[in-house]
């Protein structure tokens, strides 16, 4: 069974849903047993830094996030769910992110003809042979919404890349953590792809 971490914040229906088309057994819940005893945990995510951050910390969350990330779960960033695993936003300054992660969330620089927030399509560049993305080819496209972007400090957890006004790290792995800046349940076949190779992994493999 995979959890989608319950938090108040939008875009859970729509990674159950496609979940539940890859015939996986999902469940959106933010009661601390039910995350915990779930094969895989997923932290999706549409909203701000600090709203999100008051809003895990209120429920309790972020204990329980850094309790399956201990026990060795897989566990799933998406959007901003990748931001809140890292240890500070420039979209909310002193707010404290989860920091299971290290590195840092910025504005992504404004260039003339670049529209902010990136919205729309960009290819991955693709490095350090990271699980999500097996079964893909080398510059696979995915979805894009977001107005911050990952800046990792240790660059071999960095597995994919793209550039909009700026190189932007898209997607991160560590041990049993995951992480993707872009929307996998938006990006059509490819997303449903990386999904299932999230959901295919195992426990002892990370």
């Amino acid at each position: 069974m995979i959890a989608i971490i319950d938090y108040d914040a939008g875009n859970l229906k729509s990674v159950e849903k496609a979940l539940l088309r890859l015939g996986e057994e999902a469940v959106v819940s933010r009661e601390r047993e039910t995350i915990l005893e779930a094969d895989k945990v997923i932290l999706p995510g549409v909203g701000s830094f600090g709203d999100a951050m008051g809003k895990l910390r209120e429920f309790g969350l972020d204990k329980v996030i850094y309790e399956v990330v201990e026990k060795g779960t897989p566990f799933l960033g998406i959007c901003l769910g990748l931001q809140l695993l890292f240890e500070r936003s420039d979209e909310a300054p002193g707010v404290k992110g989860l920091g299971i992660l290290k590195g840092e969330i910025l504005r992504i620089p404004a260039y003339e003809g670049l529209k902010i927030p990136h919205m729309g399509w960009n290819s991955l560049e693709l490095k350090n042979s990271g699980h999500l993305f097996e079964g893909l080819p080398q510059n696979p496209y995915v979805y894009f919404v977001h107005s911050y972007y990952l800046k990792a400090e240790e660059e071999d957890i960095v597995k994919a890349s793209t550039w909009y006004s700026t190189e932007i790290h898209a997607s991160v792995e560590k041990d049993n953590v995951f992480a993707c800046q872009f929307h996998p349940e938006k990006s059509s076949d490819t997303g449903l792809q990386i999904l299932k190779n999230f959901a295919e992994i195992p426990k002892e493999g990370c």
